[in-house]
């Protein structure tokens, strides 16, 4: 059962996140990417046939394979997924920045320019259920900043079949290359690059404990989106919420991973009281119960507080991935939400609205890291360069001071670097 807690003395513990030890998996997936990057394409499909039971032979999707999942899937499921990808596209089109340039005087000209990633790779999770919406959330950003090339791993089941929701879905967004590997072992493909799989330069998409661990461990090799942990939710509601509505957002992430945290913070007993029993009365009729059980009893709880601006304190001490706000005029807390990673304002805005449909990204900093850090967006797959323009005569106004700097810092050569291009002029 979900723990309520009244005396606001308890907060500590509940705001401190659980320090987790992950030695043992650390070990492993170092073996793993070590592995990979001396055995390439072998060592990836061993660990697929270990790890996923997946019968394969080759690592490559075919255009065949992808031709037949587009077949299979249902008409009103592809006009969903356009749909959904039309939303997206139309959210992060507003993310594209643009280049811009300074001219100051004596012909000095600052300016800054961004180039898009050449080759990005996206990481599909699979095991207990299939992600389309990940393939979209990822894929969508990337192309809309310009990305040439795609990269795409996802684990295949134990036939060494995809599910056609993904390909569909991977098609749909112009996914140049798929392959079958999941696991430590794809994030070591992609970083690395096999006879097959191209190395990308960064690597985008959630995982599970391995997955995260990789990319943690290749890092600096290539770039990452973030290290995701569980999923999150944390939903301020006060009197007028509905609280079978509350306790079904709730089970909607507790359902993910019996690791993910579900959180309620409100002003009502009255309310608190209710969801607790909806809950319960929920549970029982969801497929993944015994998920969302766990889920539920180890890390769901229920704060209640004397008022909504002090549920607001606690969020943003919290900093949820997700963030309901269940009030009548929503908007008027807005400005006061300082650490979330994506807000759900009012009433008819549950979570899932923004996991598949809405537009914006469904890839949200997770364990308190939205204190600084964001969603995916399309400035994830774009680099940023300055670049700068000085005449000899900008230059010679400068140079004394330039060279005090380096002086200053014991970097002679610096300062000489400027100084040189004028010793003819004191001669």
């Amino acid at each position: 059962m979900i723990k309520i807690f009244e005396n606001e003395i308890e907060l500590t513990s509940i705001l401190n996140r659980e320090i987790q030890s992950y030695t043992e998996y650390e070990a492993t997936v170092k073996e793993i990417l070590a592995a990979v990057m001396e055995g390439g394409n072998e060592a990836v499909l061993n660990y697929s046939r270990k790890f996923d039971c997946a019968a394969l032979q080759s690592l490559a999707v075919t255009e065949a394979e992808i031709a037949q999942a587009v077949k299979n899937i249902d008409a009103s499921f592809m006009e969903i997924l356009q749909e959904a990808k039309a939303n997206i596209e139309f959210f992060h089109k507003n993310q594209l920045r643009s280049n811009f340039e300074l001219k100051k005087e004596q012909g000095i000209i600052l300016g800054q320019k961004f180039t898009p990633i050449k080759r990005a790779g996206i990481y599909v999770p699979g095991g207990t259920a299939a992600y389309p919406s990940t393939v979209l959330m990822n894929a969508i950003p990337a192309k809309i900043a310009g990305v040439q090339e795609l990269i795409m791993t996802t684990p295949a089941d134990k036939n060494g079949k995809i599910k056609a929701e993904i390909l569909a879905a991977a098609h749909l967004c112009g996914i140049n290359k798929i392959f079958k590997c999941g696991g430590a072992q794809a994030i070591a493909a992609m970083a690395y690059g096999t006879e097959t799989i191209p190395a990308v330069d960064k690597i985008v998409g959630p995982g599970n404990i391995f997955v995260a661990l990789a990319k943690k461990q290749v890092f600096g090799k290539v770039s990452i989106d973030m290290i995701a942990g569980p999923s999150e939710i944390l939903v301020i509601a006060d009197e007028t919420a509905n609280p079978a509505f509350v306790a079904a957002d709730l089970l909607s992430q507790a359902e993910h991973d019996k690791l993910a945290a579900a959180v309620l913070v409100t002003n009502s007993l009255c309310l608190a009281q209710e969801v607790s029993r909806q809950i319960e009365l929920q549970l029982p009729l969801l497929p993944r119960a015994d998920i969302a059980r766990e889920s539920i009893d180890k890390a769901g709880k229920i704060i209640i507080t004397k008022s909504i601006e002090r549920a607001i304190e606690i969020s943003n001490a919290i900093a949820p991935e997700h963030l309901e706000i269940c009030v009548d005029e929503p908007f008027a807390l807005l400005d006061k939400i300082e650490n979330a990673g994506s807000i759900f304002l009012g009433k008819n805005s549950p979570e899932p609205l923004g996991d598949y449909f809405a537009g914006p990204n469904h890839t949200l900093p997770t364990g308190g890291s939205a204190k600084f850090s964001s969603p995916l967006s399309v400035d994830d797959f774009v680099k940023k360069s300055s670049y700068l323009y000085y005449s000899k005569e900008a230059l010679k106004a400068a140079k004394d001071k330039i060279a005090d700097f380096a002086h200053r810092e014991g970097l002679d050569a610096h300062a000489r670097s400027i100084l040189i291009r004028f010793e003819d002029e004191n001669v």
